[in-house]
């Protein structure tokens, strides 16, 4: 079942607007507000945010009041269609909301974006295979899902137009957005720390963790150690076999010795496969173990208790790639990287401490 994203009136209006730019609808000087509202039949207030939200993306410049906002598209660049391909990082990325809004708003600004034929996980993250992919695929450009740092690395140097979505992108001259979870994984901490928690597991994805942990795994070893809490790799933030199996396995390793009283899961379906595994076990949540997804999912408006986890919004992950993809079809060289916020939402599943 898809994500439902519901876009606010004005979020759909630039949207609309967007597209018609892209395809040089107008020139020079964007309608005004009264000529817009009549045309799209809504509210002026609404033409309004969606115009200061196209003029945040720099596709439009204020001029001073009562003047019309000035379109910026060079005259002289030659916008050509691209064709996209979306590099996935397993096969159930693609079934998010958000990945497949982005796809239509590609196709309907007038490029030809498909889903690569594999994806990074298949792949092993591994860059002379992915290599091998990019030369056997016909794309222009590239959006790369949650890509590893040498898979990043690899895209940064070479001629195609590369986008990453997620990943470690920090300090590559790479175009890239991504939400900043750092302060709200230092937040979920803090919080599982003060209900009385010391034993506090991340179970973090192998390219989270090597060849150095990310900036948001490392400031929740940096919270634990400003309370006091002697960081251990091997425990805290534990190396596992990207499978299935290897998931289990890890799990069984922590629950057989010294059993975590706290969870902290990034991705969702991991949050799922750890909650089966805690009820063969017979353990409770919250009473016996805590849990915390470090990403959302319309999966859990349907669980109760609330699911704790962080929270951030698509929306300006997917108009950055839109307008990253305008301009470099307009020839631009776009490697700016954004960072939208992202917030820890506490739920049913996180309790005090068992004794």
């Amino acid at each position: 079942m898809l994500e439902f994203i519901i876009h606010s009136p004005s979020e759909q209006v630039a949207a609309h607007l967007r597209g018609e730019l892209l395809r040089r609808t107008w020139s020079g000087e964007m309608p005004g507000t009264p000529q817009l509202a009549t045309e799209l039949g809504t509210d002026r207030r609404i033409i309004t945010a969606a115009l200061d939200l196209l003029e945040k993306e720099g596709l439009l410049l204020a001029q001073g009041k009562g003047r019309r906002r000035k379109i910026v598209l060079p005259k002289t660049a030659a916008t050509s269609a691209l064709r996209i391909a979306i590099l996935e990082y397993d096969k159930t990325f693609g079934g998010d909301g958000y990945t497949v809004e982005l796809l239509h708003l590609l196709n309907k600004a007038g490029h030809n974006a498909n889903f690569a034929p594999g994806n990074l996980l298949e792949l092993g993250m591994n860059p002379s295979r992915v290599a091998r992919l990019v030369n056997q695929t016909e794309a222009d450009a590239w959006v790369v899902s949650a890509g590893s740092l040498e898979v990043l690395e690899w895209f940064s140097t070479q001629p195609v137009s590369a986008f990453a979505l997620f990943g470690r992108l920090q300090g590559l001259p790479i175009a890239g957005t991504k939400p900043d979870k750092a302060p709200a994984f230092t937040a979920a901490t803090r919080h599982l720390v003060g209900l009385g928690h010391r034993r506090i597991v991340l179970l973090a994805r192998q390219e989270r963790r090597l060849p150095v942990p990310g900036r948001s795994e490392r400031a929740f070893l940096e919270e634990l150690e400003a309370h006091g809490i002697r960081t251990s790799l091997p425990y805290h933030l534990p190396d596992w076999e990207e499978s299935a199996e290897g998931f289990h396995r890890v799990l069984d390793s922590l629950y057989r010795a010294t059993p975590p009283t706290a969870l902290i899961i990034e991705e969702a379906n991991l949050f799922f496969a750890a909650q089966q595994f805690l009820l063969h076990r017979g353990l409770r949540v919250p009473e016996d173990v805590s849990l915390v997804c470090t990403d959302r999912d319309p999966y859990f408006l349907w669980c109760k208790p609330s699911i704790a986890h962080i929270h951030w919004d698509s929306a300006p992950v997917v108009r950055r790639i839109v307008s990253w993809a305008a301009n470099v079809s307009r020839g631009n060289d776009d490697r700016r990287q954004t960072y939208s916020k992202a917030e820890f939402i506490e739920g049913g599943t996180v309790g005090p401490a068992p004794r």
